[in-house]
């Protein structure tokens, strides 16, 4: 008798052990998971889902896309994926890692995707979410280098979508045919004009902009073909301003004269699918979104996007919450070392 309990008494212990590395190994699973989600439990947005897909090597879409996700989780209630780059082999966020960003999957079930990615050139099996989004029309918006999303050579399954793709009907790839603009040029002087945003006088009353009295940034404006394809509607022109403070003035001559579009709303079709609406700004560096205006313009576009547009406040709230002290703009500025987990905190 005393050996079947001695038995009973090590099953016991062997199994609580076991199932203690079970569930520690899933907590560390969590926690170290390759995309952050922040939950919406209050507010017109609960029951959507957005998907924020960072990835570039300049711009530090890494620590923008937590930002808004939180602010659109926190003060609206949409729930908030947000996916990184990520090196393989260490888990960590890599923005130079170009050719892997976990988590696509999560477009298969999202009601809008906000893209902010720089010449990715990604496997089928992950650019196979995107172009399944696409094909039902879902909205997308697009910030900065998302006009040159993705870099694919040519012969490979996707390369239409590529920035520079010369296949006919697909001119300018995903930037041109869903966004609006591929890339081109910079228009202002980088790093050393700013720019300005001006609400074109006709769309001063759209829900967009409402409650957008300043938008500025430190990037400059990006050069666009004008005017813009399809539907396109600008929103802002861009002002490039002759300095890097908010309160130098616009330069004199052909820069301005006319503004380039730095934010638009346009409408896309995927082949035969059915239309998408679509918001687009060439602004959206990190260090861009330290203006109010700037966040309450994309946080507009988010409803109006997903056709909320009777949802928007005369001034959404946009408050950041936690520190918002993000890199400056430039190759190799990363922030090293950080994990998704770094962005989980939402208070």
């Amino acid at each position: 008798m005393c050996e079947q309990r001695r038995r009973l008494v090590r099953f016991i212990v062997t199994i609580g052990c076991a199932s203690i590395v079970l569930f520690s190994s899933l907590a560390f699973a969590f926690e170290d998971s390759p995309w952050v989600t922040y939950r919406g439990q209050q507010g017109p947005g609960v029951g959507k889902h957005i998907v924020l897909v960072s990835g570039d090597e300049e711009y530090r879409s890494e620590e923008a896309l937590p930002m808004l996700g939180k602010i659109l989780a926190k003060w609206h209630g949409f729930t908030c994926t947000v996916l990184f780059a990520i090196d393989p082999m260490t888990g960590e966020i890599a923005p130079n890692v170009r050719d892997n960003i976990p988590g696509l999957e999560s477009l298969d079930q999202a009601d809008l995707m906000i893209i902010a990615t720089r010449f990715r050139d990604l496997p089928d099996e992950q650019m196979e979410h995107v172009v399944r989004y696409l094909e039902k029309g879902k909205p997308v918006i697009g910030f900065r280098t998302a006009t040159h999303a993705f870099a694919i050579p040519p012969g490979k399954k996707y390369s239409r979508l590529s920035w520079d793709s010369k296949e006919p009907g697909w001119e300018g790839g995903f930037g041109r045919l869903v966004l609006g603009e591929t890339w081109i040029a910079h228009h202002g002087n980088h790093n050393k004009e700013s720019t300005r945003g001006v609400i074109v006088p006709e769309m001063k009353n759209h829900p967009i902009v409402r409650g957008c009295e300043d938008i500025w940034g430190p990037t400059d404006v990006y050069r666009v073909r004008l005017p813009l394809p399809g539907d396109s509607q600008p929103l802002v022109l861009g002002a490039v301003l002759a300095g890097m403070s908010p309160q130098d003035q616009p330069v004199q001559g052909e820069k301005n004269n006319p503004m380039m579009p730095v934010a638009w709303t346009k409408t896309y079709t995927w082949e035969n699918g059915p239309p998408g609406r679509v918001f687009t700004t060439t602004m959206g560096a990190a260090i861009d979104f330290k203006s109010e205006g700037l966040r309450r313009l994309v946080v507009n576009a988010v409803y109006w996007c997903l056709g909320m547009e009777d949802k928007i406040p005369e001034k959404a709230n946009v408050e950041i919450i936690g520190t918002f002290e993000p890199n400056y703009f430039g190759f190799n500025g990363y922030k090293k070392g950080l994990r998704p987990a770094d962005f989980r905190d939402q208070n």
